[in-house]
């Protein structure tokens, strides 16, 4: 089984070729049972999980393995997923990652479909390969673009910073209501509040950020049919990114 987290298709796609190749399925985290039972030689894997089941039940010869989905650096999530594995008893055998576009826009451009689009080419070789290393058993964190440990003392104060609901804003001229970001928000961070009705907006409706930090997952500006969110005024020039095998817009 491969649990997956994804905000924008990409580590549904490396979860769904990795599913595929190994004869097994994978599962979105937010949709999973809290409990994990797997079969005798059944492997277990995570793509960039940001969340963890409650419980997981190894048999015989499993084999556990987390793959990072990143645009510039893998940062911690191998190293974090072993940990928090080891906390649950449970041995990781082997870490991996993948390369493919980065929805951190407030930094990263994605408004060239053609570019974005030689990156998404360019991750389908690097599946294969971690495809074959996961079929022949390897051991040990084989992710790239790692980042020492110890860094966490900078890199946690900032994401906590970052977190921060309030530097997300909408344009009320250009959000038709719909109530999608609320809708796929994975912590619950977004309430859709009545408004005035508009001509735009026929439902009268647009959404609030009522939690002081979420995911940062930059799902809801992404995801959005008319680009009406923004992150800290600095992403509308940069584009929207969704792996469009996984996701539409509208």
């Amino acid at each position: 089984m491969i649990y997956y987290f994804s905000a924008t298709g990409n580590s549904q796609h490396v979860a769904t070729r990795i599913a595929e190749a190994l004869g097994t399925q994978a599962q979105s985290i937010e949709t999973a049972d809290t409990t994990i039972t797997l079969a005798d030689s059944e492997p277990l894997g995570f793509v960039t999980p940001t969340n963890w089941n409650e419980e997981i039940r190894l048999a015989k010869d499993n084999y556990v393995f987390a793959v990072a989905t990143y645009g510039f650096l893998q940062g911690f999530v191998c190293e974090d997923a072993r940990r928090e594995l080891k906390r649950k008893g449970i041995v990781m055998n082997a870490g991996y990652s993948v390369k493919m576009p980065d929805n951190w826009t407030l930094m990263f451009d994605l408004s060239d479909p053609a570019k974005v689009q030689q990156q998404v080419d360019a991750a389908e070789p690097q599946i294969d390969e971690v495809i074959a290393m996961i079929k022949a058993g390897v051991q040990g964190n084989k992710s790239h673009d790692r980042m020492p440990y110890f860094f966490r003392v900078v890199t946690d104060p900032l994401l906590t910073y970052e977190r921060q609901t309030k530097f997300f804003a909408v344009d009320k001229n250009a959000c038709i209501g719909c109530g999608l970001c609320a809708k796929k928000c994975p912590v619950q961070a977004i309430e859709m509040q009545e408004t005035a009705k508009t001509e735009t907006n026929k439902l009268g409706k647009n959404p609030v950020w009522t939690a002081e930090r979420c995911a940062l997952c930059l799902g809801c500006l992404h995801r959005c049919p008319k680009f009406a969110i923004s992150y800290n005024n600095k992403t509308q020039s940069h584009g929207q990114y969704q792996h469009s095998k996984y996701y539409k817009k509208g």
